[in-house]
């Protein structure tokens, strides 16, 4: 009994010693040596001394760096390394600026560089920026004489037409030029692309084309109009729309402003255009206003000049196709209603203007002067064939009796009027509506 009394108790004193012990934690162990093992590191081979040396050096240089550059743009002679010139000159230059039209003069010489503000960077080249831009309808007659004047000032540009009235031919020329690209797409469908502008003339523009398909002519309007607009939006393009005189209709109003609403039949033949363009302005300023995008608004008069396709059922290419092929002149109702006829390189320089300005439009652009349907008869005559004879049909509906541009306003905020006369424009038409219809292919409205 005694003996078993002496184990019951030395099992006690020994359960009691256990639990007084701490409980083994290997990652207390593991943590305090590393630290250990952290310390004679830095301690051993003098590494310590090492790092705060270290980082005197990096201190040192901070404290003297600003001073030396106070001194070197101190001295006339030394360079600022962010502008590529003397201070001096620099200093010059900032007092240049400061002086109204002249700085000005020097921001445009310099590209336009913020660097005299203290940001940004001198470009390398003198000169204006190179532009990436897209012209919907840009193998089209006003479309490719605008891509002509891009390319040739020094821009990239892409054309997307889907050929309905375009042609091919109209930029065969531009081909080979690696700052030209051509898209075979109808605007209808979205597309995605990276450019700086978007010139939107996609929608065929003579009665013979938009009344042929007059759904598809709206589409092109609403549709293409929203998608090119949506893509302006996305990528932080500005965005041109070409619209119309045939938003005015028939009009009240002569010579037409730019503040007149317009007297159009919304259920017409010619409606499909009329309002699908009406529409599309309408897009336009709600995208302006709602989403903040860049947008400017062209409405176009009569454009005539080479590359206008042949049978468009427009009055000056109607006549010249006639007297050439010694047709009568058709001249509908009785000949007395107006327009008003402007060289296409007239527009083009227009259309750019408007879109490097700084107002959103709408713009007139046209010519002023003023012909009736005789007078532009007999000047064709004059220029072609003498013995061309006229033949008088009914009028068509819908048909405005008096059309003139009021283009004070382009005039005034665009610095933009035209220059090229009927008598003088028109010889160029007839020169290349001569040399397309005496084509065994051309002058039978193929392609």
């Amino acid at each position: 009994m005694k003996q078993l009394h002496k184990q019951s108790s030395y099992r006690r004193d020994e359960e009691m010693q256990i639990s007084q012990t701490p409980a083994y934690s290997p990652k207390s162990l593991k943590h305090s040596r590393s630290i250990q093992r952290s310390i004679s590191y830095l301690l051993r081979e003098q590494r310590l001394l090492f790092i705060l040396v270290g980082i005197l050096i990096a201190s040192t240089f901070f404290v003297i760096q600003p001073s030396l550059s106070r001194l070197s743009s101190d001295s006339s002679s030394s360079v600022d390394p962010r502008h590529g010139i003397s201070a001096g000159i620099r200093d010059s230059i900032v007092s240049y600026n400061n002086r109204g039209d002249a700085g000005r003069k020097y921001g445009d010489l310099v590209g336009r560089s913020p660097y005299i503000n203290g940001v940004g960077r001198v470009p390398v080249g003198i000169g204006r920026k190179r532009k990436r831009v897209v012209v919907t309808g840009g193998a089209g007659f006003v479309g490719s004489h605008l891509v002509d004047k891009l390319i040739a000032r020094g821009d990239d540009v892409i054309v997307i037409d889907n050929f309905f009235t375009g042609r091919k031919d109209n930029v065969v020329h531009l081909l080979g030029n690696p700052r030209f690209e051509l898209i075979r797409h109808d605007v209808v469908e979205p597309i995605l692309l990276e450019v700086d502008q978007i010139y939107h003339l996609a929608c065929p523009a003579s009665p013979v084309h938009y009344k042929y398909n007059p759904v598809k002519t709206i589409k092109t309007n609403v549709m293409g109009t929203l998608n090119m607009l949506g893509l302006a939006k996305r990528i932080g393009a500005r965005f041109l729309l070409t619209s119309t005189s045939e938003v005015y209709g028939d009009p009240l109003e002569h010579p037409q402003k730019e503040t007149y609403w317009g007297h159009v039949n919304p259920i017409g033949e010619r409606s499909c255009y009329d309002e699908g363009k009406r529409t599309a302005e309408t897009l336009t300023m709600d995208y302006h206003r709602g989403a903040g995008v860049e947008v400017r608004i062209a409405r176009i008069f009569n454009t005539y000049g080479p590359r206008m396709c042949l049978d468009d059922g427009r009055v000056v290419s109607n006549f010249v196709s006639q007297a050439i092929r010694k047709q009568p002149m058709t001249v509908y109702g009785d000949g007395k209603q107006t327009r008003s006829f402007q060289y296409v390189s007239d527009l083009v320089d227009g259309l750019v203007a408007l879109m490097e300005g700084d107002h959103v439009g709408p713009f007139n652009l046209g010519n002023p002067g003023e012909f009736t349907m005789l007078e532009l008869a007999e000047v064709v005559k004059e220029t072609i064939d003498p013995g061309a004879t006229i033949e008088f049909r009914p009028n068509t509906a819908d048909d405005p009796h008096k059309r003139k541009p009021d283009i004070s306003k382009a005039k005034e905020v665009l610095n933009w009027e035209p220059k090229i006369s009927l008598r003088e424009g028109l010889p160029q038409m007839v020169s290349d509506f001569q040399n397309r219809i005496l084509n065994e292919d051309e002058g039978k409205g193929n392609k």
